[in-house]
């Protein structure tokens, strides 16, 4: 039987490194929320390759002086919690001290830094764990961390990282989340020596969401704001939520665009995804997801953060308050841009269209009135009698089906007016048109067998059928109905 021994310090960072480090992402996250927590307003990520050959983090931050940056390379070193009871009200991003060391041990490392104190930086040079040299060296107050040949030294990891593309997109997508959560502070991202994202500093969340977000939700943002819900001295006292939440016409197959910020940290959380959920209930369609960014402010003795070594997972001491506040605030604000009907109800399209000339057509007082026409299958009762298959306006007066005719032969689309018929899965017998000429009334009016009256008024955004029932107007959803 082998006998217990203690792990090489450098076998030790790179177990370690399995968990932190998962991608060339994981590794300009970790940097970049130490660049935060040293106070820079300013920070510059430059990537070469996706991240396999390059990763760069430069900032203005406070720095290090020779003594400190030795003692960051160690594992377990930091300057965030001193004592038991900080593990428990963590307000920094980092606090582990493992970060620097798990990426210097699987990665050919510098470190450049100094202080504005002093006169001349610290360069330390560690390739694969072992450290190399420390030297002197010229450089601006602040810290920049050099990564190069992530994963060489263990070539399994490297194997298995995704596509060039796929790891910049990554990186892309980790840089825009963490500028997100803090627009006060300055981003620049450096794809293979050419600049694709630029954050300027000093902006404020609505601005810093529109940018990110994307040119389709910039215009359909609504302000999301809550006041501190304070329940006495106990559990679920202090919370605010804020952000942004986007028009429900404008969303995604997938949750890529939501946000979520606990105490300004990047977290992943599935009861606050169903929160935001709740709040857009009944205005999103089945499978889509909303955009939008949600910043929860706690104290942060009633959130544990050290739940999973990439520092997204969280646990709420009391999670029903925040999510029932999360709920509410979603709910109220999109009320309340409600109030602006004619803005809420424009989608993403009509307002593309606005300020377009487009040319009216000549009135043709000749022309033959328009019919409606509803198809049903033969050998059916009237309309009267019957719920429709296919309700359709405005559309070519067309001639009724002869008798005896085959199903090819009867009318079965609308070329002209991009309107696909609904076609019957039973060849035989062929289906039946049947017309109703226009009233001056409008379109024609649909009577159940209950005797309930529905008027078809007209149809909005190609997307709602309005309808008029006693004095009531409904909006029908064509796509959530079919």
């Amino acid at each position: 039987m082998s006998k217990i021994r203690i792990l090489p310090e450098i076998l030790s960072n790179q177990i370690a490194a399995g968990e932190v480090v998962q991608r060339p992402a994981s590794v300009v996250k970790e940097l970049v929320e130490n660049s935060m927590d040293a106070g820079a307003d300013r920070i510059t990520v430059e990537i070469e390759k996706g991240g396999r050959s390059l990763i760069r983090i430069s900032d203005n931050g406070h720095g290090l002086s020779r003594d400190e940056a030795m003692l960051a390379i160690e594992r377990y070193a930091t300057s965030k919690i001193f004592a038991k009871e900080d593990l428990f009200s963590i307000s920094t991003f980092g606090f582990r001290g493992e970060a620097l060391p798990s990426i210097a041990s699987v990665s050919k490392f510098n470190l450049v830094s100094r202080t504005r104190e002093n006169d001349a930086g610290t360069r330390v040079s560690i390739h694969g764990g072992k450290l190399i040299k420390v030297d002197d060296t010229g450089a601006p107050p602040g810290t920049m961390v050099e990564v190069r040949q992530l994963f060489f030294n263990t070539p399994a990891r490297r194997k298995f990282l995704k596509a060039e593309a796929t790891e910049a997109g990554h990186i892309s997508d980790a840089v825009s989340g963490l500028a997100m959560g803090n627009p006060k502070i300055g981003f620049r991202l450096v794809m293979n020596k050419r600049l694709v994202k630029h954050f300027p500093p000093g902006q404020d969340l609505f601005t810093r969401a529109q940018m990110v977000l994307g040119r389709d939700a910039a215009d359909h943002l609504y302000p999301l704001e809550s006041p501190v819900e304070s329940r006495g001295a106990g559990q679920g006292s202090g919370i605010r939520i804020s952000g942004v939440c986007a028009n429900p016409s404008v969303t995604r197959s997938t949750a890529n665009r939501i946000y979520l910020f606990v105490n300004n940290r990047l977290v992943h959380d599935r009861g606050l995804v169903s929160a935001l959920f709740q709040g857009y209930r009944g205005r999103i369609m089945k499978g889509r997801y909303p955009m939008g960014v949600i910043c929860v402010d706690l104290p942060y003795d009633q959130v544990d953060v050290n739940v999973h070594p990439t520092k997204r997972e969280i646990k709420f001491l009391s999670p029903q308050p925040v999510y029932q506040a999360l709920g509410r605030a979603v709910g109220q604000a999109l009320n309340s841009a409600q109030n602006d009907v004619l803005a809420y109800s424009m989608g993403p399209a009509a307002f593309a269209e606005i300020g377009r000339e487009v040319e009216a057509p000549a009135p043709q007082p000749d022309a033959e009135p328009k019919t409606f026409y509803q198809v049903r299958p033969a050998g059916s009762r009237t309309p009267s009698g019957v719920a429709q298959k296919e309700i359709r306006w405005d559309a070519p007066r067309k001639e009724a089906a002869p008798a005896g005719a085959s199903a090819d032969a009867a009318p079965d689309s609308d070329a002209g007016t991009g309107i696909n018929t609904v076609s019957d899965p039973q060849p035989d017998p062929a289906p039946v048109i049947e017309d109703f000429p226009a009233t001056e009334s409008g379109p024609p009016t649909l009577s159940r067998a209950s005797g309930v009256s529905l008027r078809v008024v007209g149809q909005v955004m190609d997307t709602y059928i309005v309808v008029e029932k006693d004095n009531h107007l409904i909006l029908v959803d064509q796509h959530a109905a079919h």
